[in-house]
């Protein structure tokens, strides 16, 4: 009996100490939880207070560098714009002007085109055509040689046959008074070059510019080259360029019957070329003759040289004769100076003896 309580005694010791040690473990392990709870609800505060700070620099720097970048950006912009509104500027002006000289050549063209129309109604008339021929020789000559140049080409110049060359060209020997004259064949050339007639019209308008080119070469060579007077060949002008090219390429012929009449074809800029060439030559010829006068001069300048060599040889050996002559005079002063200085000397030693 005893034994039971005993046994039931230490029974209820043992529940009631693991119900106290239950007791006491559930109260220390609540009170770390707590404690658990709280350290982990302020680091996670802290955490958050960190990331929150965190966040809030890196956007704030961020923002300052999406600023800066974008104010580089919009200065860029502006400065590009800037450039090219003052380059469209520039082109829109540069436009503007050639728009204004386009308008002003428009103009011309008009002014050109009229002038040009009455131009081609002058050429119609063949003493016209005759007069331009002449007038546009005028011009070649006093370019090439300067106005009223009587020396080298005169105007309207008349031989002792009666016959009146348009102009003639006084060249260099062994050329000689070369004539010039103006031909205008135009009405036959007009006919054979225009596409819009038939073939059989250009062809009788091909054999009549022949004939007239012929008939032109043969009055410059009859009236124009005439022996002892004139070289043995002139010039036959053709004041259209379109006619000389034509005869050229196409008219052998008639270059090779003008070769043989000693007739040269020309057009306005062979005929400056050739006109060219001969003032080079004249002017050639003046320096030749003038080296030759200076060459005279020179000579004439050296024998004068040479006698003014002798007389100034002459007139310095005398001049060396004179100065060894001064030279010796100085000395025979110096010597008897030097004798009066000696003699003053003795005198005065003489009397200062006396006084003693």
């Amino acid at each position: 009996m005893d034994y039971v309580i005993i046994i039931l005694l230490v029974a209820i010791l043992i529940v009631t100490v693991i119900s106290l040690f239950k007791n006491i473990n559930e109260s220390n392990i609540t009170e770390r939880l707590g404690k658990l709870e709280t350290n982990m609800v302020k680091e996670i505060n802290d955490f958050k207070f960190d990331l929150n700070k965190s966040l809030n620099n890196d956007f704030n720097s961020l923002t300052d560098r999406m600023d800066n970048r974008l104010n580089l950006i919009n200065n860029k912009v502006t400065e590009r714009l800037d450039e090219n509104f003052e380059k469209t500027n520039k082109t829109f002006t540069s436009v503007l002007e050639r728009l204004s000289k386009i308008d002003e050549a428009q103009k011309k063209i008009d002014s050109l085109s009229s002038d040009i129309v009455s131009l081609q109604g002058v050429l119609t008339d063949k003493k016209s055509r005759g007069i331009f021929g002449e007038v546009n020789l005028k011009h070649i000559m006093a370019n090439v040689f300067g106005e009223k140049n009587d020396k080298i080409y005169q105007l309207q110049y008349s031989f002792a046959n009666n016959t009146i060359a348009d102009c003639v060209l006084f060249a260099p020997e062994p050329l000689g008074l070369v004539a010039i004259d103006s031909k205008f064949p135009l009405e036959n050339y007009q006919t054979m070059v225009d596409k819009t007639l038939s073939i059989e019209e250009r062809n009788i308008a091909e054999k009549n510019f022949k004939n007239d080119l012929k008939k032109h070469i043969d009055d410059i060579s009859n009236k124009y080259i005439i022996p002892g007077v004139t070289s043995d060949q002139a010039i036959m002008f053709l004041p259209a360029e379109a006619i000389f090219a034509e005869i050229n390429a196409y008219h052998n012929d008639i270059i090779e019957y003008a070769y043989k009449k000693r007739v040269w074809i020309t057009s306005p800029t062979t005929l400056i070329s050739t006109l060219t060439t001969i003032q080079v030559i004249i002017k050639n010829i003046e320096r030749d003759k003038y080296a030759t006068v200076i060459h005279k001069e020179l000579n004439i300048l050296s024998d004068e040289f040479k006698r003014y060599k002798e007389r100034w040889d002459k007139l310095s050996r005398s001049i060396e004769t004179v100065n060894k002559d001064i030279k010796d005079i100085h000395n025979t002063t110096e010597k008897i100076t030097k004798r009066f200085d000696s003699i003053n000397q003795v005198e005065v030693d003489k009397i200062d003896n006396n006084k003693n």
